[in-house]
């Protein structure tokens, strides 16, 4: 039962608050935060994640588009710990400079209708961020760690896979959110590539040939990437130009790049 001053879920922030303790405590010990890590919860809504976050690392910053929410998170808090509440869509927030120099530690329920920007924007500042633990659709969660092969396998799974170690950790049923989404959900575990392990070549690029590869999935490489890179091109990074993008592992799109590159494209 809904309490009679429980904020109404809003549909165009994508707004399901999860309420199960049982998952709640899985989601905490999943995180482990520790006193003196820099935690910031993107979307707190009503808390439920927020409070016991707080409880465990003393100090958070949570970053909250529905003002309604905010003083009433503000004042469940006062008790528990140090809370910072920055009024943004996250979208417009400078993550880098949010970390001042020390590592930042990402946790949230994500809103499902702008999960995919919310992560690219993450990964912008990948640099400055420890590690990340979001909720997704569970669909999402599948494509971010597909294999190449598979149908999942795409844009994100290449771009997320490229800069993080991606690890599924837990499936969410959707009678644990208020309102229950039509969706399964899970948690997800990201964590930035050291910058030794990253490709050493501009991800722009990367971007480019990926999203073309990957924009006309039925056709093969060498028409899908047409005015980006030659058959011969395609040929030289050792990537069949007769293939089709769901089969090119993400290393691959680095070798093409690199050969591009090379060659002042």
């Amino acid at each position: 039962m809904t309490h009679p001053s429980a904020h109404i879920p809003r549909k165009r922030f994508g707004q399901h608050f999860l309420h199960d303790q049982g998952i709640l405590h899985r989601i905490v010990e999943c995180v482990a935060p520790q006193p003196g890590q820099q935690l910031v919860e993107i979307g707190p809504g009503e808390g439920a994640l927020t409070l016991p976050l707080l409880r465990a690392a003393g100090k958070l910053t949570a970053i909250e588009l529905d003002r309604d929410l905010i003083e009433p998170l503000r004042a469940k808090a006062q008790a528990v710990g140090e809370l910072t509440i920055i009024s943004a869509d996250i979208l417009a927030v400078d993550i880098t400079a949010l970390a001042g120099g020390a590592p930042l530690r990402l946790v949230g329920n994500l809103p499902y209708n702008i999960s995919t920007p919310i992560l690219f924007h993450c990964l912008e500042h990948a640099a400055a961020v420890a590690d990340m633990h979001f909720m997704l659709q569970k669909e999402v969660v599948d494509r971010m760690a597909a294999a190449p092969g598979s149908k999942t396998y795409g844009r994100l799974s290449v771009m997320l896979q490229l800069r993080c170690t991606v690890e599924p950790l837990l499936h969410v049923p959707p009678g644990a959110f208020r309102p229950p989404p039509k969706v399964d959900s899970e948690v997800v575990r990201l964590t930035p590539l050291p910058a030794a392990a990253l490709p050493q070549v501009d991800f722009a690029l990367i971007e480019r040939l990926v999203r073309a590869a990957f924009g006309q999935r039925r056709k093969t490489l060498s028409n899908a990437l047409s005015g980006l890179a030659s058959a011969a091109e395609l040929d030289d990074a050792g990537i069949d130009p007769r293939a089709r993008a769901e089969c090119v592992a993400p290393l691959a799109f680095v070798t093409l790049a690199q050969h591009l590159a090379a060659r002042g494209r």
